[in-house]
């Protein structure tokens, strides 16, 4: 089914930094190849004159979630560093809006709502409907698009531009069948109408 873009729609691209990317200190396999489909997205979005959003981790370099902390993860995206950039193909604009999350050494934040402003610029933007890609679906997507639903927005998950972990085999099936309990929507680019 087609979807029309509209004015309060934004795209969401979360955390296609370096580390989670192909020989990255946490990597999300296949990740790199979200990157043209991530690309399509923003471009069609730049086309409609509406909001690309990128999230990403910004870590100190004792965050709480790193093994050597206690937690589950290698290091990664250390703010600053090469690692928590970007990877330099995604097609970003000049404009696009940057939301780091999980910045303090003691909370962690899989959610791009949790302790950051994302809240507040969607308002302030007069967003009702988020279009969401990125990196990894059973973690940051998945608790993302969970925190959007409950605030009410409306949620659709781009599911060619999606990738998971998978340290289980069936993460990412529960993941989305978990957002779609919750009320997201699924979709992919040839359902997209500029």
């Amino acid at each position: 089914m087609a979807i029309q873009l509209v004015a309060g729609d934004a795209l969401m691209i979360i955390d296609m930094q370096n580390d989670f990317m192909a020989g990255g200190s946490l990597e999300v396999p296949g990740s790199d190849t979200l990157i043209p489909v991530l690309n399509h997205y923003i471009a069609c979005f730049q086309q409609s004159r509406l909001p690309v959003i990128a999230t990403r981790d910004w870590h100190p370099p004792d965050h709480c979630s790193f093994v050597q902390q206690g937690g589950s993860w290698p290091p990664h995206c250390i703010a600053g560093s090469a690692g928590a950039a970007f990877h330099t193909d995604l097609m970003l604009p000049a404009d696009a809006f940057i939301v780091s999350k999980a910045t303090l050494r003691e909370a962690d934040a899989y959610s791009g709502f949790s302790g950051t402003g994302l809240q507040d610029l969607l308002q302030s933007l007069h967003i009702d409907r988020i279009f969401i890609g990125g990196v990894a679906i059973e973690y940051c997507v998945h608790e993302t698009v969970n925190d959007a639903l409950q605030l009410g927005y409306s949620v659709t998950v781009l599911l060619d531009a999606v990738q998971a972990i998978n340290h289980k085999p069936h993460d990412s099936e529960q993941a989305i069948d978990d957002m779609i309990a919750h009320g997201a929507r699924l979709t992919q680019f040839q359902e997209l109408v500029a």
